[in-house]
């Protein structure tokens, strides 16, 4: 990176913030945002995991004014063409692709890696940028299990570098309003809060052990992990069902509204946390729970759930996923799109606040895609120093630090104590057993 471009990237925007607070708002349109000192500089990305999610990442960056995704990175080889093609129809320029997403680390004018792949690369990826002088664009959950958080925390102060997690809803007009509202008590002081995600997944069946296809690094996509032969189940989505490379449905979709719960009641980690459930639909391969609820109970006074259905879509509070605030004079419902609806204590509508676009909670590859743009962008004034990041890695950790600790929970079948300042199970060994992995030789996590 040249001297230039590195003191742009560092340079602080002077009283920028106080007009621009984290993306095209209503009232505030791309010509104002040109306006903004070093706005106009060009941020160079890189694309990790490009298959599904990732593909609609690289196209909404690509999208976005001032940014060039300059590298996709993919270990499929038809999922690097796919993306390398759409995302230079929509920018037209070309990004150079790669299977090892390395090499890309290795170019000095890349500035920010986005990674999108299989869970178990999250952490991994996310530090080895850091450590090529690169800011993260990390999709939840930041991390496989709660160490890989921790690590990431300390690496993003020790580094220096700015570490954003895809809790894209902090980002989202009406749910950042719905929060400020219920923090200043338009439902009084509120105590409950419950959330969920409710789908029809079908069954993963039983995998085969087959020659690793042609099209496929297998090597490298199990990366970190400890290898194990391949299997024709696993690739592409049904890794997120085995405990091996994937965190279950609570971390899958759970992480987006147990942050919108801890966000809106205010509280860090909890003194207890439980979960039950069990893989009941299907008998397969299928590792991590189809339904499950999991409880935290917090010293502020406050308790929320969340509650996962992989298997029985049905709907609560008439959507697939939501959250529920209950409080001393009323509710607030905030379900899977940009709006929300506050009630009495007799359940009767008080008021309800539509959202500004159309949210598809169901998609998994791009449910909301301009108003994630929002969050891109505040990623990038971050970058910048124009604001602060709405979902930095501390706080991502912490979100996803919940959902890990009910996991653990359900994988032990009991209750755990929790320190609430260190997140840590109260002299529980057995607990302490899951905090971290084994590695493959050479792909171990040091700081």
């Amino acid at each position: 990176m040249s001297a230039s471009r590195r003191a742009f990237i560092k340079k602080t925007a002077a009283g920028s913030a106080a007009v621009f607070a984290g993306g095209i708002l209503p009232g505030f349109g791309a010509g104002s945002y040109r306006r903004i000192p070093g706005a106009n500089e060009r941020i160079r990305v890189s694309v990790m995991g490009v298959n599904a999610r990732g593909l609609a990442l690289a196209l909404n960056f690509a999208r976005q004014e001032n940014c060039d995704v300059a590298h996709i990175c993919d270990v499929d080889n038809r999922a690097l063409e796919r993306c390398v093609e759409a995302v230079s129809e929509r920018q037209g320029a070309r990004p150079a692709g790669f299977r090892d997403f390395r090499r890309s680390l290795e170019d000095p004018d890349i500035d920010a890696l986005v990674i999108a792949a299989p869970d178990h690369w999250h952490a991994p990826a996310s530090l080895l940028a850091m450590q090529a002088g690169k800011h993260v664009y990390v999709e939840k959950p930041c991390s496989h299990n709660p160490h890989e958080g921790e690590m990431l925390v300390e690496a993003a102060a020790r580094y220096g570098r700015v570490v954003q997690m895809g809790n894209q809803r902090r980002s989202w007009p009406r749910v950042k309003e719905a929060i400020a509202r219920l923090k200043e008590g338009v439902i009084g002081r509120p105590y409950f809060a419950r959330a969920w995600y409710a789908n029809n997944r079908g069954t993963i069946g039983h995998g085969k052990e087959l020659p690793v296809p042609q099209w496929l690094d297998w090597e490298l996509w199990q990366g970190p992990a400890p290898r194990k032969p391949y299997r024709d189940n696993l690739v592409h989505y049904n890794w997120h069902w085995l405990w091996h490379w994937g965190t279950g449905e609570a971390l899958n979709n759970g992480t987006h509204t147990v942050d919108l719960m801890r966000w809106g009641l205010g509280v860090d980690c909890p003194f207890r946390i439980s979960s039950s459930g069990g893989r009941y639909r299907y008998e397969d391969d299928w590792e991590t729970p189809d339904t499950q609820v999991i409880s935290m109970d917090f010293r502020e006074g406050v308790t929320m759930t969340w509650e996962g259905r992989s298997c029985n879509g049905k709907e609560n509070e008439g959507t697939s996923t939501g959250v529920l605030f209950f409080g001393e004079n009323g509710s607030m419902l905030i379900p899977g799109g940009d709006g929300y609806t506050i009630f009495d204590l007799d359940g009767n509508v008080v008021e309800k606040v539509e959202g500004v676009t159309e949210v598809d909670p169901l998609n998994p590859v791009n449910p909301a895609e301009l108003l994630d743009g929002l969050h891109i962008r505040n990623f990038f004034d971050g970058i910048r120093g124009i604001a602060p990041l709405k979902a930095d890695i501390a706080s991502g950790h912490i979100s996803t630090l919940l959902v890990q600790l009910g996991n653990i929970s359900y994988r032990l079948g009991r209750s755990l104590e929790i320190d609430p300042a260190t997140g840590h199970a109260l002299g529980d060994r057995t607990a302490e057993e899951y905090w971290s992995r084994s590695y493959e030789k050479g792909w171990e996590m040091r700081l």
